[in-house]
Order: structure tokens, then C-alpha cells, then sequence
């Protein structure tokens, strides 16, 4: 039988336990790769506090970033969904870092996005809007516009994103989000499509969804430059 596009399956890497896609090709676009660990031969010492490593200072890989540290600078076990690691791996403050941050993401942001959110859509020049339900896709792949009619847009193909706001306030402080532009290139297409969506009736909801999809975008540039 063969195994489903969005099936799962375990593997055991240097790293640790990872849950990964049964075909490489349906990876979250979130999801960032293993790095190559410096060789064991390069590393004499920390590569944070310089301490020489000997039979009692051992040396650990950070499994986020691939450097080699000794056990006080690379002590923190955490979780790292976007390497699919089953359980927390250890990592160096600087990673570890990052990785807490992602959590909230992972943890909340992402929630808000699968649920999605009512917005006013118009593909392209089209003065016809039409009133749909943005969400994101259980893989993470794909926006769903659902509404009369139904598209997909493939995050992949996204090549930018912009925020819509209320209107600045006087005092330059932060404006409600109240819409988003895309531009990507649909799949067979040589030019790119514009999509701009904006806050139908729950404008705090929407301001919600959007918040979170823009920490999406930045997850998403950031794994196109990893």
C-alpha cells in the first residue's frame, strides 16, 4: 500500500527521534532542516567560552544550530517542532532562545490559524469581493479561501505579504491589523496574482488571525534563507 501523502513516520537521526513526512516534498514550509555538526576534529574547545574539551569536559552539538559546545553552554533541553524532533534536544542559549520564542507559535498562533478567521477577498484587479473563510491548512501548506467559490494559495509560492492597518495613531503607537496583500504565483502560472483580504464583521478576530500570520511569514522567509 502506498503511504499517503500527509502520512507520518519515525526516524532516527544523530539528533534525536523525528516525526517527518512520509514524502519529503510535503514538509511544512515552517519546518527547517538538520544542520551538518561540525566535525569533532575542529572542535577543541567551546565555541562559546573557549574551554578546552579533555576525557572530563565533554563536547555537545547544538541540534538547532550544528556548533559544538561544552555541557554548561549547551545544557538546555528544548522543544523544536521545526525539526520534527519528537522530544526536547539540547541546544545552546542562543538557540534555545529562538526555539522558546517559536513556541508561542507553535503553542497559540498557530491554533488561531487553523481555525481561521471571516475576511472580504479580491484576487487580482477584480472589483467583485466576495466574503470567505481564510484558514490555514492542516499541513501547514496552503491558505483555504472558502466562501461561493473555494482557491487555494500554496505558502511556497507566496513572494510577498503585506499587513493592512486601521490607520496610524497620532502618537506613532502600534494600529490594528485590518487586512492583508499577497502576491504569489499560482501553480502553471508565469505571473503573479495579488489576493488582498480585509476584516469582514469580528474585526478583533481578524486582527487576531493576521497578527499570527505575519509571525507565519517571517517563520516562512526564514526557512527560504536557512
Amino acid at each position: 500500500m502506498s503511504a499517503l501523502p500527509d502520512g507520518k513516520k519515525l526516524v532516527r537521526s544523530p539528533s534525536g527521534l523525528r516525526m517527518v513526512p512520509e514524502n519529503g516534498a510535503f514538509h511544512s514550509p515552517f519546518s527547517l532542516n538538520e544542520p551538518q555538526w561540525v566535525p569533532d576534529k575542529e572542535c577543541a574547545r567551546c565555541m562559546q567560552c573557549d574551554t578546552k574539551f579533555d576525557f572530563i569536559r565533554r563536547k555537545h552539538h547544538c541540534r538547532r544550530c550544528g556548533r559544538c559546545f561544552c555541557d554548561k553552554c549547551c545544557s538546555k533541553k528544548v522543544a523544536l517542532p521545526r525539526m520534527c524532533f519528537v522530544d526536547p534536544v539540547r541546544q545552546c542559549a542562543q538557540c534555545s532562545l529562538a526555539s522558546q520564542k517559536e513556541m508561542e507559535f507553535y503553542d497559540k498562533q498557530l491554533k488561531v490559524l487553523l481555525g481561521g478567521g471571516s475576511f472580504v477577498a479580491t484576487l487580482g484587479t477584480s472589483e467583485k469581493s466576495e466574503t470567505m473563510m481564510c484558514r490555514l491548512s492542516n499541513n501547514h501548506r496552503y491558505l483555504f479561501m472558502d466562501g461561493e467559490s473555494h482557491f487555494e494559495v500554496e505558502l511556497s509560492r507566496i513572494s510577498s505579504m503585506q499587513i493592512l492597518t486601521d490607520g496610524s495613531s497620532p502618537g506613532g503607537g502600534t494600529s490594528r491589523a485590518s487586512g492583508m496583500l499577497l502576491h504569489y504565483k499560482p501553480m502553471g502560472a508565469q505571473d503573479a496574482q495579488q489576493l488582498k483580504v480585509e476584516a469582514a464583521d469580528d474585526r478583533k478576530a481578524a486582527a487576531l488571525w493576521l497578527a499570527a500570520m505575519h509571525k507565519a511569514a517571517k517563520l516562512l522567509y526564514e526557512a527560504r534563507d536557512h
